[in-house]
C-alpha cells in the first residue's frame, strides 16, 4: 500500500516534468550552428522565441523560401551523411540556442513562409534528408537569419 502511495504522489510530478520540459525523449531535433549560438526547432511551441508558419498563398507570405534542385544554387543545404550512424548535434560555440517553433497559424509579426519552387525568394534551400523535412529546413534558415527587413512590424501593427 505504501508503494502505491509513493507512486501516486510522484506520478503527477513526473508528468509535470515531461510537460514543462516539453519532451519525453532525448532524440536530437533539427538544428544549425551559428557563430554565436545555434538555431534549433523547439520541442514545444511555448518554449520557442520565434514562431513561424507556412502558407500556400503568396499574398499572405512575408518570407519566401525556394526549393532548388542543386546544392550549388542554395543558400542553405541539408544532406544526410550516409556514413554517420547518429546525427551530429549542434554546437553553436557555447552560446544559447535560438528556439524556433512551427505553428499552424501566424500570429503578429512572426514570419509566414511561402515554400515553393518559384524564384524571387529571400532564401534558397536544397534538402536531401531522411531526418529533416523541407519545412523544418525552411524554418531553421528563417529563424537563424532572423526576419528579413520587410518582415519587421511597424508600430501600428502592419508589416
Amino acid at each position: 500500500m505504501l508503494r502505491f502511495g509513493i507512486l501516486a504522489s510522484t506520478l503527477p510530478l513526473l508528468l509535470l516534468g515531461v510537460f514543462a520540459g516539453g519532451e519525453a525523449s532525448t532524440a536530437p531535433r533539427p538544428c544549425i550552428a551559428l557563430g554565436d549560438g545555434a538555431a534549433e526547432l523547439a520541442p514545444s511551441p511555448w518554449q520557442a522565441g520565434l514562431h513561424v508558419s507556412f502558407t500556400d498563398d503568396a499574398t499572405r507570405a512575408n518570407v519566401r523560401v525556394q526549393l532548388v534542385d542543386t546544392a550549388d544554387q542554395a543558400d542553405f543545404t541539408v544532406v544526410d551523411d550516409i556514413d554517420a550512424a547518429e546525427p551530429a548535434g549542434c554546437d553553436g560555440g557555447g552560446g544559447p540556442a535560438r528556439l524556433i517553433a512551427i505553428t499552424p497559424t501566424p500570429s503578429g509579426a512572426d514570419p509566414v513562409i511561402l515554400l515553393s519552387r518559384d524564384g524571387d525568394a529571400d532564401y534558397r534551400i536544397f534538402v536531401r534528408s531522411r531526418r529533416i523535412t523541407a519545412r523544418e529546413a525552411a524554418a531553421l534558415i528563417v529563424g537563424a537569419h532572423g526576419k528579413p527587413p520587410h518582415v519587421v512590424a511597424s508600430l501600428d501593427g502592419r508589416s
